[in-house]
């Protein structure tokens, strides 16, 4: 093969061309030629993804993506082992990085997520895992109530109970004017803010405790729960023995029906996972726990949430208003906001799509 190149004088003249750089053009020129329709191919598709116009993928091209993506990264194999042109693999190269990234790449950035998580994403899961909240509610009611009896029986059981950097005063024996005054926002500087963040420190911590535990098939996250709940019994106890069930709940509900929620989603969220191991069906018992997990951990960041809003709600209204009535109305709206996004919200609409 014969090159012209431009003499020095003007004059055109031509030089042989190495055998073995012609043969490795002739190569390169035939193997991109046999796969070219297939990378300009998947080249057109990236270009259209990219530039976010979905809709103008057809549902063909979609099937097919990942096989040129395939191809393409075995084009590119071959080119690095046969050292092929530097263009084809610069080409090449660029073409996979994006290709990839459209096959396995995140489908959405960070706030796209936060918008699903946070407008479906997260009260789907929780209806996803509907029988283990109910089975963690039933606990939780039966743990309340057994710290209750416990403690009715024998008031020793209240020191067994309730550790004292959370009864500050709140023991068996005290008056009503003592209990009383422990719930009144005066005090609040004091002795009330100091229960309420030992509680809410107990409570963030049995969260966490219980959604962790639940890899031993749950039962550890049903302990914990039956566990923490008694010690609420015994404080229901204590008030009661007094006629302040009504303050005491309500002092509770401001901060307590999202903290208490928060707590009932983590141990459903534990026994979620449990449950899955402990029958998995026909998948293997790691497939379960996989699956559960993924499932699960979308509960718990939900969880995070309303533990920040529970702090929120501790540092703030709770100390801020006075009044059992306002503070359980704070309580119960908080209590159906909380019900109706998890459980009704996006439900139909979901069925809908179904």
């Amino acid at each position: 093969m014969k090159t012209p190149i431009l003499a020095r004088f003007g004059k055109s003249t031509e030089i042989e061309t190495p055998p073995d750089i012609e043969s490795a053009v002739l190569r390169s020129d035939r193997f991109r030629l046999e796969r070219e329709a297939d990378w300009r191919r998947l080249e057109d598709i990236l270009a259209r993804m990219e530039k976010g116009s979905m809709r103008r993928v057809t549902d063909a091209e979609l099937l097919a993506l990942p096989a040129l993506y395939r191809i393409a990264v075995s084009s590119l194999s071959v080119a690095r082992e046969t050292s092929l042109d530097r263009a084809t693999l610069s080409y090449l190269e660029t073409l996979v990085q994006r290709a990839w990234y459209q096959v396995y790449g995140p489908r959405q950035g960070l706030f796209a997520w936060l918008r699903g998580f946070l407008f479906g994403g997260w009260s789907r899961a929780v209806r996803g895992i509907w029988l283990d909240v109910c089975i963690a509610l039933f606990v939780m009611v039966a743990g309340t109530v057994v710290g209750w009896f416990l403690v009715a029986r024998d008031k020793e059981w209240f020191y067994a109970l309730v550790p004292t950097s959370m009864s500050d005063g709140r023991v068996p024996g005290a008056s009503r004017e003592q209990l009383a005054e422990t719930l009144a926002t005066h005090d609040s500087s004091e002795g009330l803010s100091i229960f309420a963040a030992a509680l809410f420190s107990n409570n963030a911590g049995v969260a966490i405790l219980a959604f962790a535990l639940g890899f031993a098939f749950g039962i550890p996250s049903l302990l914990l729960l039956v566990h923490n709940m008694a010690l609420l019994g015994a404080m229901l106890w204590l008030f009661s023995s007094q006629g302040l069930t009504f303050e005491f709940a309500a002092w509770l509900s401001v901060h307590g029906t999202t903290e208490l929620f928060a707590i009932l989603l983590s141990g459903a969220a534990g026994l979620h996972v449990g449950r899955s191991m402990a029958f998995p069906g026909e998948r293997t018992i790691l497939q379960a726990a996989s699956e559960s997990g993924k499932r699960a951990a979308v509960v718990m960041i939900g969880v995070i949430v309303m533990m920040i809003v529970a702090g929120f709600l501790e540092a703030f209204p709770r100390q801020l208003v006075d009044g059992a009535e306002g503070r359980m109305a704070i309580g119960g709206a908080l209590l159906t906001f909380w019900l109706a996004y998890l459980f009704l919200y996006g439900a139909k609409r979901r069925a809908g799509e179904a």
